[in-house]
């Protein structure tokens, strides 16, 4: 068999993977390196010869997994299947991927192990773990790893329960081995700028996603309405900024409940006084499908008009739309039109809104973010209801909020694509 190499681990993650258990939960910061270390326990496993069930909340999350274990284990592969997301090895090992948006993921297959990854965003992990998973494990006594960082402090989820329940009980009689690992725990990150992170980020988002501890979100919104403005006012527009652009959140299918269209334009203000993004305009509609691509064109004359305004250097940048759903289908049709728009870096979808959310809350905690005066007047009808729907959305928003997707969020979501596109991106627009 030709040489494969595995990633090395650094300590934190030796340590966790030379005292796993048969039930195994990893409650981890971001930036450990959670998911590489599944990754490692998968493909070291499969080496061996042995089945695992790699499970994901999503498609979106399980692709770049299967895309990195295809590639270190390239030399040993002996069929592979990206539709199926199932890789097999000439030792006679097997990865089988699922997405736990099907609750019967691994029924009638069986494990050495079940690896379930970013369980906290999991709704009703544990009747799909007792039910689907827990049993492709009994012919060969296999092991459990969950992993995640926690999303709340909710004391009925099954993330939850693992991790803090340490004594059996008749509803929960097995005990789960538990590594807490916050970020600074990986050696390989800058410990300064680890140490930084604390005032980068509100409290309560420092502690779960950076200390990876439990926090009660109960009344608490994650985005500050005074963060967003300059002594209880919208900013001025800024006379002169380096660009303008869009972000769009289009529905996802037509006649939702909750399901809207919505855009916010924003400026780029690099050497200008006053806050480096602004938002210009937002608005937020019911369009069909069908008729967002008529839409999109009223988009663009807006964004000419703000760059006129604000005496952009480099103009409008165009509109960066979530490359899923109806928002693909814009994107396809404005490569053939000829339209100026990007989806937006899968890195920023694929983390889910809770993750963009606690993203982007850095820099409007930073006062990196403000509103302009038009933007924080602006108040129009949406279903029904007249009111200022951006402010509404953005700072009603809750991490762990279990009421969350009754909610309308659209112009929440596009806010956050905006900050994150913007300042915090692999490639951000401010840099």
């Amino acid at each position: 068999m030709a040489d494969v190499r595995l990633m090395p681990l650094h300590a934190g993650q030796r340590e966790v993977y030379s005292g796993l258990s048969k039930r195994t939960v990893l409650r981890i910061g971001r930036r450990f390196g959670k998911t590489a270390l599944l990754e490692v326990i998968a493909e070291y496993a499969a080496l061996r010869g042995e089945r695992i069930g790699f499970f994901f909340p999503d498609l979106t999350r399980a692709q770049p997994v299967y895309a990195s274990i295809v590639n270190t284990l390239k030399p040993a592969i002996k069929s592979q299947n990206k539709t199926d997301l199932m890789i097999e090895l000439i030792t006679g090992g097997q990865i089988e991927m699922w997405t736990l948006q099907d609750e019967h993921a691994g029924r009638s297959r069986w494990y050495h192990k079940a690896l379930i990854d970013e369980a906290s965003l999991v709704p009703d992990l544990e009747s799909i773990f007792n039910l689907s998973i827990a049993p492709t494990l009994l012919d060969r006594n296999g092991d459990a790893i969950i992993a995640g960082t926690p999303l709340g402090a909710d004391d009925t989820a099954f993330f939850y329960k693992a991790c803090t329940i340490k004594e059996p009980n008749a509803k929960w009689p097995v005990i789960w081995k538990e590594f807490h690992k916050p970020t600074s725990s990986n050696p390989l990150l800058n410990a300064d700028a680890v140490a930084a992170l604390k005032l980068q980020y509100p409290p309560l988002v420092y502690q779960q996603e950076y200390e990876a501890e439990f926090v009660s979100w109960a009344g608490e919104s994650l985005f500050k309405l005074p963060s967003l403005l300059v002594d209880g006012h919208g900013c001025a527009i800024p006379p002169v900024c380096e660009m303008v652009f869009a972000t769009v959140d289009t529905a996802v299918k037509d006649g939702a409940t909750n399901d809207g269209t919505a855009v916010i334009f924003w400026a780029i203000n690099k050497f200008g006084g006053g806050a480096p993004l602004i938002v210009l305009d937002w608005q937020i509609e019911q369009i069909t499908a069908d008729m967002q691509v008529n839409w999109m064109p009223s988009i663009f004359k807006r964004l000419e008009v703000l760059a006129k305004e604000c005496r952009a250097r480099y103009g409008s940048i165009g509109v960066f739309i979530e490359d899923k759903q109806t928002g693909s289908m814009l994107l396809q049709h404005g490569e053939k039109a000829g339209w100026d728009t990007h989806g937006i870096p899968g890195e920023l979808t694929q983390i889910g809104k809770s993750g963009r959310a606690s993203l982007s809350s850095g820099p409007v905690f930073q006062e990196r973010v403000k509103l302009s005066q038009y933007a924080f007047d602006k108040v129009t009808e949406y279903k029904g209801i007249t009111r200022n729907h951006l402010i509404t959305q953005v700072t009603s928003f809750s991490l762990g909020d279990k009421e969350a997707y009754k909610r309308a969020d659209d112009l929440a979501d596009a806010f956050f694509y905006g900050v994150l596109v913007a300042l915090e991106g692999e490639a951000p627009l401010f840099d």
